[in-house]
């Protein structure tokens, strides 16, 4: 049984503009993917929480953050525009004994109208009448991983002040974006950006991947690896090398698929929050965008790899800000493959965590678990890593496109990067 409650928002700016920079990134990728790129989350709620409570929160989303009421325009043979509305209402869904898991995934998997459905969707789930979860599923144009930390931090000070009505505006929404990146500066900082990635693309070889050597169907494969040991030893490495986890995990990454594959260096484009530049440090907005960063660690020791992974991707970190449409013309030149993704979700991490001993990281090895997830045909990119944000261990997600990764390709690099890690780790430098 379900019913529907209507919210009412009233929220300052609107207007219609192409889409930011980060906007365009995300459709870019939803075209080729044929998706929404829907993202959920299920939540349990305090004890004493009402409809109204959790309504109320809707509101605060929806009138302090513009990218949560932007739909688009769609436009043939164009590009879409975002449109920001200002006011508006927004179904609340009440759902009555269903599992709250059953209901994120029916939101995900109802189609999505662009033009007129609102990017949020969200539900609560009662049991005996009794309000126990919320669970949000919003589409990847309104934020992005590091967006979500920044709409954390702000829902606790909300509570924190007594939830005030009215809220300002968050930072920087996508409409001020869009306008900046059309202007002298913004056209100046993607020309800069684009310059480094033309310099990195005339210098590499086109072909990235080792092409058809054991292509399936479904075409893509969807690897899962779950492992606290590589937890362990990527902390052990990051404190005595001083440099953050991701560092050392793409360094890994790239050890190991130059190993699958036989291709070095290899040319990862790794995915940036953006938001070390000042006036997108508290949006919400995606403004995230992929830097792209040749790892070349063939031969070298592992602390001396991730020292120099370290200074290679801190220079593409600088050039992860430019127009995607600028970047397309320029791989459409080079006719360089650089479908090779790195993506860690995790905040950071803390860094005064006791370092791991040498057994507790063997013994971890024991709980280390490979599975296979999807496998479909709908596109997608030619390899995808994405570390999920799971503080108990690291969690991989390795999606590969068969036609060009075979999937014993597939499958060797996320254990080879527990197996290259752990060592580093136990045996030192």
């Amino acid at each position: 049984m379900a019913e529907t409650v209507m919210v009412a928002f009233r929220g300052r700016g609107s207007g219609v503009d192409e889409l930011s920079w980060g906007q365009r990134e995300l459709w870019g990728g939803m075209v080729r993917q044929q998706t929404w790129m829907p993202m959920g989350i299920v939540l349990p709620l305090a004890h004493g929480t009402t409809v109204g409570d959790v309504a109320r929160e809707l509101r605060f989303i929806l009138e302090r953050f513009p990218s949560m009421r932007t739909r688009l325009r769609l436009r043939d043979q164009a590009p879409p525009l975002q449109v920001l509305a200002d006011h508006g209402e927004v179904p609340l869904e009440i759902v009555d004994d269903e599992s709250p898991e059953q209901v994120s995934r029916r939101l995900h998997e109802t189609p999505y109208d662009f033009e007129h459905d609102w990017p949020v969707r969200t539900a609560v789930v009662r049991r005996g009448g009794v309000p126990t979860h919320q669970v949000t599923v919003v589409c990847h144009l309104v934020n992005d991983g590091h967006g979500g930390l920044v709409l954390a931090g702000e829902l606790a000070r909300w509570h924190r002040d007594g939830r005030p009505e009215r809220p300002e505006p968050g930072a920087m929404p996508p409409l001020e974006q869009a306008a900046w990146q059309r202007s002298p500066a913004g056209r100046k900082q993607s020309a800069a950006a684009l310059r480094h990635w033309e310099r990195i693309l005339r210098d590499i070889e086109p072909k990235r991947f080792p092409g058809a050597l054991d292509p399936r169907r479904p075409r893509h494969w969807q690897a899962g690896f779950a492992s606290r040991a590589l937890l362990l030893a990527a902390r052990a490495v990051a404190r005595r090398t001083g440099i953050d986890r991701t560092t050392v995990l793409l360094t890994a990454f790239a050890k190991a698929l130059a190993n699958a594959t036989g291709i070095h260096p290899v040319v990862v484009r790794v995915v940036v929050s953006n938001r070390f530049r000042s006036a997108l440090a508290g949006t919400v907005s995606p403004v995230s965008q992929p830097a792209l960063c040749v790892v070349d660690v063939a031969g070298l020791p592992f602390d001396e790899a991730v020292a120099r992974t370290a200074r290679r991707v801190l220079t593409a970190y600088k050039h992860a800000y430019y127009d995607p449409n600028d970047l397309d013309a320029l791989l459409e030149q080079t006719q360089v493959d650089v479908a090779c993704y790195f993506n860690d979700r995790r905040p950071p991490g803390p860094g005064d965590a006791p370092p791991p001993t040498a057994e507790q990281i063997r013994a971890a090895r024991a709980e280390s678990e490979f599975f296979w997830m999807a496998r479909q045909d709908r596109p997608n990119e030619r390899l995808f890593l994405t570390i999920e944000d799971d503080p108990s261990t690291v969690l991989l997600d390795l999606c590969g496109d068969t036609h060009h990764v075979p999937p014993a390709a597939i499958e060797a690099c996320v254990r080879d990067m527990e197996t290259i890690t752990v060592a580093a780790a136990i045996g030192g430098p």
